[in-house]
């Protein structure tokens, strides 16, 4: 994924380390003004990093698993309950544990349906484990294939205090960092933030891991140029 790169390899890994260990990254922006390049070639290379950042799928959640659904987008007027509008629909789920929360991912999808929601379960949740979600009838159809699934009032967000806290976390991290990023990319920012927070305890290797994925993966040649 190294390939073509427009500046040096030297300057290429010296991005990838700024952008794998700061516990936030970094926007283009900040990447344009502290290397000098144009904030356009920033943000091919970051594009590409964030391709090389999406989850391996190996390490589904296990365990007590929380999921739900949330918006990225201003509120809109009329839009009520999983009716989203203009807004982009984001599934996630953490696992809970004893002292604080595990793994996490997360997943841009169309509309709050079993359809939709099946694919993120099949990819990152393991079948064993004991599901959690609010009460939504999207929900219920995969109650079939994953038998520890349960339906819980959310009483606000009260009993899944941990899961709208993450929740709380990527969007501030989004309005805070990047400001706003289009519907093409938001996988690729849910990626980035995802790969540092599961690997928030190994920060050592971070760098060597996110290297060996750039390096090993086929080039991806950029078919999105919208922000």
């Amino acid at each position: 994924m190294l390939d073509n790169v427009k500046f040096s390899l030297h300057l290429a890994f010296h991005i990838i380390f700024r952008i794998s260990v700061r516990i936030k990254g970094m926007s283009t922006v900040e990447l344009s003004k502290e290397f000098g390049l144009r904030q356009k070639t920033c943000w091919d290379f970051k594009w590409k990093i964030q391709q090389a950042m999406e989850s391996s799928k190996q390490h589904p959640l296990d365990g007590d698993v929380h999921v739900d659904e949330f918006f990225i987008g201003e509120k809109e007027e009329g839009k009520r309950g999983r009716s989203h509008g203009k807004k982009r629909l984001v599934i996630v789920a953490i696992e809970k544990r004893e002292n604080g929360v595990g793994r996490a991912y997360a997943q841009l999808i169309e509309e709050a349906s079993s359809d939709e929601f099946k694919p993120f379960f099949e990819s990152y949740i393991s079948k064993n484990a004991k599901i959690y979600s609010d009460e939504w009838t999207g929900y219920k159809p995969l109650k079939k294939d994953y038998q520890g699934l349960e339906q819980i009032p959310s009483d606000d967000g009260q009993n899944f205090k941990e899961l709208h806290t993450h929740i709380m976390n990527i969007k501030s991290w989004l309005r805070g960092i990047h400001h706003k990023c289009s519907k093409e990319q938001l996988q690729g920012y849910l990626d980035e933030f995802h790969y540092r927070f599961n690997r928030r305890n190994n920060m050592q290797t971070i760098f060597h891991n996110l290297m060996i994925r750039l390096v090993n993966r086929e080039p991806v040649r950029l078919s999105v140029r919208k922000q």
